[in-house]
């Protein structure tokens, strides 16, 4: 055993009587209410009702985990289908047992906030930018399932941080008995970090109209293309990732999404100054809703009513999920559903 070395974990899975609690979902689950957490402080921070992110997120992870599934099993059909497949075929809907595709959860969780945001007439833009640390810091904790799951871990390292993964185990080189890239740490940390980054980008710029969720993209696909070429995921001695000239898929698909972001990032240059988060049509009679990102109102002497204030009456400079210079953007309420 090496000197320095991150052990495999003993167990991932134990038993409340003859229900399995497994580490993989517990992971997922608290992602999950983090990314609600943190999102649900931004919106009201902006002026949202109380409460919208929640719905909207139940559609979101329904339709993200079908989509992050879909993906695992098509990019990866070599686990379940074929002569070497580890796995029995029906093994495919095991979720549990991990595999999860972050660009199917992401593609396809976005159709189940898009079908939220126009029920409810929301702008999608502000909510995707709203999400996007949150998503981050939910990638972080989800990544710490596969190190419970051993399983998408590097390829061969000395490194003294390197991973212990137990011989025999889908993913290992027969015969060899060292340390693998912990990748599943590496993406963690990057995640953490990226989360961090999008909050002060914010707070400092007041991105709207998509664009701090395009850094959000483009950040996390930077990440994952080098951490995805660290990967080998043998399977027999041979490599079951899809490949196109020299690359794997996962790194294409990071490349294409990072490009793309860019690009959306650079066309919306000149659109931070306005943004209608709740569209006219969402409000029953009166007047059309005020703008995001337009100029917010004057201060109103003390003792004054506090209609100019955002929704939840937060304006605390110091509110670290907030955006733009900390202050709530004046946007309405959007109606309840």
């Amino acid at each position: 055993m090496p000197l320095a070395s991150i052990p495999s974990p003993s167990q991932g899975v134990w038993y409340l009587g003859p229900i399995p609690i497994r580490a993989y979902a517990l992971c997922i689950v608290l992602g999950v209410i983090v990314a609600v957490w943190i999102s649900e402080r931004r919106w009201r921070a902006r002026g949202g009702t109380p409460g919208t992110i929640v719905d909207i997120a139940v559609p979101a992870v329904i339709f993200g985990l079908i989509g992050g599934r879909l993906y695992h099993v098509i990019t990866d059909w070599q686990l379940y289908f074929g002569d070497r497949a580890p796995n029995e075929p029906y093994e495919a809907l095991f979720i549990w047992n991990g595999g999860l595709g972050i660009w199917g959860a992401i593609a396809l969780g976005g159709v189940g906030v898009w079908l939220a945001c126009r029920k409810r007439g929301l702008s999608l833009s502000a909510v995707a930018d709203t999400v996007a640390p949150g998503i981050a810091f939910a990638q972080a904790i989800g990544r710490w399932g596969n190190y419970f799951n051993q399983e998408l871990f590097g390829g061969p390292t000395t490194l003294p941080w390197g991973l212990e993964i137990e011989p025999g185990k889908a993913g290992t080189i027969e015969g060899y008995t060292g340390l693998y890239h912990p990748t599943f740490l590496y993406e963690s940390l990057w995640n953490v970090v990226l989360g961090f980054v999008l909050i002060w980008v914010g707070k400092r710029f007041a991105l709207r109209h998509g664009r701090l969720f395009a850094l959000y993209v483009a950040g996390y696909t930077l990440g994952r293309f080098w951490i995805e070429g660290l990967r080998v995921d043998p399977v027999g001695g041979v490599d079951h990732a899809v490949h196109f000239l020299g690359l794997r898929i996962n790194q294409w698909t990071a490349l294409v999404l990072f490009i793309g972001a860019l690009v959306y990032f650079w066309a919306t240059r000149n659109k931070d100054t306005e943004e209608i988060v709740v569209t006219p049509s969402a409000e029953p009679g009166g007047e059309p809703p005020a703008e995001s990102g337009s100029e917010p109102p004057a201060e109103s002497p003390a003792g004054s009513s506090g209609d100019e204030q955002a929704a939840d009456g937060d304006t605390d400079d110091n509110t670290p999920d907030g955006e733009g210079d900390g202050q709530a953007q004046a946007v309405p309420e959007e109606k309840k559903s």
